[in-house]
């Protein structure tokens, strides 16, 4: 997450450096949104917002460098055209990162403050992109994307083994099982584990109840 120095880097021997600029966020910003006038609801705007205030959050407790991790969660995503373009072939991340550098380069951002930007976002600002994709609001953004490409509304009884992304049987219900139960495991901060452990407990009962209804159990 960019420390600024060592874990919970606030301390004085912290690395400092000037702040970035509020005229320079507000302009990427505004350039970033672009790339979302015409995004899937899954993954729009909305999205992006949510994993900048998720990074903050995160970020001061992490001591992390803000004005860069700000940056690069108002771009990660705007490589998220050219994957859903492809379904699935182009890694948006990547994608992104080579963007973010070409816009940030044109905004006159340091040459080393560009690649730390774009070694964010290869990253995906992980957790917090990951915390976007679980509880209620991942549930919502599930079915959301399987709306997107066509899938049904739910199969209690599917088998993951025998299904492809991007396809009728891409349900919100396939991506939980193949995707979203395992998120909870994977996150790096300590602040990160904590969001992710209640919004892992939410999900979990949400799909369970769901298998109930739709076997006509309750």
């Amino acid at each position: 997450m960019t420390p600024t120095g060592g874990r919970g880097g606030s301390g004085p021997r912290a690395r400092r450096r000037p702040s970035i600029a509020p005229s320079l966020l507000a302009a990427v910003r505004a350039e970033a949104e672009g790339f979302f006038r015409d995004a899937r609801g899954s993954h729009d705007w909305g999205h992006t917002e949510r994993v900048r205030r998720l990074c903050l959050r995160i970020g001061r407790k992490e001591g992390a460098d803000l004005g860069v991790l700000e940056l690069a969660a108002l771009l990660h995503d705007v490589g998220r055209g050219a994957e859903d373009a492809s379904n699935g072939q182009v890694c948006h991340a990547r994608a992104g990162a080579a963007l973010a550098e070409r816009i940030l380069a044109r905004h006159g951002l340091d040459p080393g403050l560009v690649r730390e930007v774009a070694g964010c976002i290869r990253k995906v600002l992980f957790d917090a992109d990951k915390l976007d994709s679980i509880g209620a609001v991942g549930i919502g953004r599930a079915f959301l994307f399987a709306g997107e490409v066509g899938a049904r509304l739910h199969d209690p009884a599917i088998d993951i083994r025998r299904t492809r992304p991007y396809t009728r049987d891409d349900t919100a219900y396939r991506e939980f099982l193949v995707k979203l139960r395992r998120v909870k495991g994977r996150i790096f901060t300590r602040e990160g584990r904590r969001i992710a452990a209640e919004r892992h407990r939410f999900m979990v009962a949400f799909f369970e109840r769901l298998n109930k209804e739709t076997e006509g159990a309750l």
